[in-house]
């Protein structure tokens, strides 16, 4: 049973000689039942012909109530089709078709005037299973999938061209139609697709799945048929560097909306020409969304930055933190890129012990998503074994809402630091033991020298909660510190040459510096399970 009543007979007629395919008369006839859209084109045709050619007091008919049988399109040459077509892309019925007695191997409809063959063979199994090809060629690992797709801009100028006309049409019984009441392309397409994709990957279709299939169709035949909104609505189309071309669809429909009916009818041929072939899949693109893993790293290197360390295009260090953990993760998940993210950093010749530090790695494209606890700690232990520089723990697969929570915050979280200390004049342990009784000591430091190329010069206000002393020899000691987070620790020890009051220097009376500093770091995320 075909989805249309006597009343959309006179539209389904005017689009028809327009040249559209069957599913576009159901979106401009506002078929919003699916299932209507999933019939074989063919049979489609066969149907709405049928439909067209009953008198008006019969009822909807389908292919197998109605005698004679169904009038069916010829397929013949392209020579041969474009003489029996219409200059409007419309079909003429040979007489075969009218005495019924053409067959199914010989019928082909002509490509879609306003739709360009979307909805038409783009939209059936074939197609469907060249694009899954490519997904599963790629050893994605996904257990739902979302689909999108990118039409060429001009389709939007036929379909404002067709609309018109139906609006006219239903204007004439007094009836107005607007054109957000129309079936949108891309929802109708994913209706007919959707289902088809789940028969082929065996996995539903999901909004918020990870895995995206994204498909962009092009039609250089009909790129011409959105120049004139250049000329009528100039200001829609604005050259921008990352773009190949101002029509894009965005500036298409803004001048669609801008021009009157009138001038666009002066400017664009209605109905538009037939084109010669449908749109093509100039893309096929399978892609994973981002998953982040999480953990801590102790460093026990002194000679190990935290990422590479490249100065005026010169590598200064053979590795870092950053590379002998992602290179395994890299590996394991697949994936094309990553970013690099902790709790803070440490200098080059600091180590973090303790629990270490808070790190996430965002993981582009991976191809695969989810690990098993077992394979999580394997992974863990495949890092570990790599390098004595560096240890990770913790390891797991953690939202990107427990990224934010790791970052947030860090400027009034407490560090605790382990410092070796040498003093140019000789000590001795009850001098020491006076930096034992200050608490909550406030330093004033202005933007160190070291760090002032790539910070904004300032002067921070920062504290130092508790201090506790070792006393080692006349010209060392040891200093366990806890401080608020984002102070520089060798320059309360050595001063920066005055930037950083008070010091350790001013504190003791004394030239002071600073020889080993280790970190530990206590801030923790949020997990979900694997």
């Amino acid at each position: 049973m075909i989805e249309l009543s006597e009343k959309d007979k006179p539209v389904a007629q005017l689009l028809l000689n327009f040249g559209a395919c069957p599913r576009c008369i159901f979106r401009f006839c506002q078929v919003e039942l699916q299932a209507s859209y999933r019939h074989p084109e063919k049979e489609l045709l066969c149907k709405l012909r049928t439909f067209l050619q009953s008198s008006n007091n019969e009822s909807e008919s389908s292919c197998g109530t109605v005698q004679p049988p169904c009038k069916r399109i010829r397929l013949e040459s392209s020579k041969e089709e474009a003489e029996e077509q219409t200059t409007n892309g419309s079909h003429q019925l040979t007489e075969a078709e009218k005495d019924g007695n053409g067959t199914n191997e010989d019928l082909k409809p002509p490509v879609c005037t306003v739709c360009l063959g979307i909805l038409q063979e783009l939209c059936e199994m074939d197609f469907v299973k060249a694009v899954c090809q490519k997904s599963n060629s790629s050893e994605y690992q996904f257990s739902s999938f979302v689909f999108s797709v990118s039409f060429p801009p001009q389709l939007s100028v036929r379909e404002h061209a067709a609309w018109l006309l139906v609006k006219e049409e239903m204007g004439k019984e007094g009836l107005l139609v607007e054109k957000d009441d129309i079936v949108q392309l891309k929802e109708a397409y994913k209706w007919i697709i959707h289902p088809l994709f789940l028969e082929e990957l065996g996995v539903p279709a999901d909004g918020k799945s990870l895995f995206e299939v994204s498909v962009v169709f092009a039609h250089p035949e009909t790129d011409e048929d959105c120049h004139f909104l250049a000329r009528t609505c100039a200001s829609c189309f604005k050259p921008a560097k990352n773009k190949q071309s101002v029509f894009t669809r965005m500036a298409v429909i803004k001048a669609l909306e801008l021009i009157d009916d009138d001038d666009f009818h002066k400017n664009f041929r209605s109905p538009p020409s037939s084109p010669k072939a449908p749109c093509t899949a100039v893309d096929i693109q399978c892609t994973n969304g981002a998953i982040f893993v999480a953990g801590r790293y102790n460093k026990y290197s002194r000679t190990l930055p935290q990422t590479p360390w490249i100065i005026n295009g010169e590598r200064k260090m053979e590795s870092s933190v950053e590379e002998l953990i992602t290179e395994h993760l890299i590996a394991t998940f697949k994936a094309d890129s990553f970013n690099f993210s902790s709790s803070g950093r440490e200098d080059v010749d600091v180590r973090t012990l303790g629990n270490g530090r808070p790190f996430a790695i965002e993981l582009v494209n991976p191809r695969r998503v989810h690990l098993t606890a077992e394979e999580m700690k394997a992974l863990q232990q495949t890092i570990n074994n790599s390098s004595d520089k560096v240890q990770v723990r913790d390891l797991q697969i953690v939202t990107r809402e427990a990224i934010g929570h790791m970052k947030e915050g860090e400027e009034g979280k407490t560090k605790s630091y382990s410092a070796l200390i040498w003093t140019e004049k000789e000590i001795r342990s009850e001098d020491v033991a006076v930096l034992d009784s200050m608490k909550e000591l406030k330093l004033d430091q202005k933007t160190p020298l070291r760090v002032l190329h790539r910070r904004p010069l300032a002067v921070r206000v920062r504290v130092i909660h508790t201090m506790q002393s070792e006393y080692i020899d006349e010209h060392h000691f040891r200093l366990q510190l806890k401080t608020q987070a984002g102070t520089y620790i060798k320059e309360f020890v050595h001063g920066d040459f005055g930037r950083t009051v008070p010091n350790i220097g001013s504190l003791l009376g004394t030239t002071a510096d600073i020889l080993e500093l280790d970190v530990e770091v206590s801030i923790s995320f949020h997990t979900i399970s694997p």
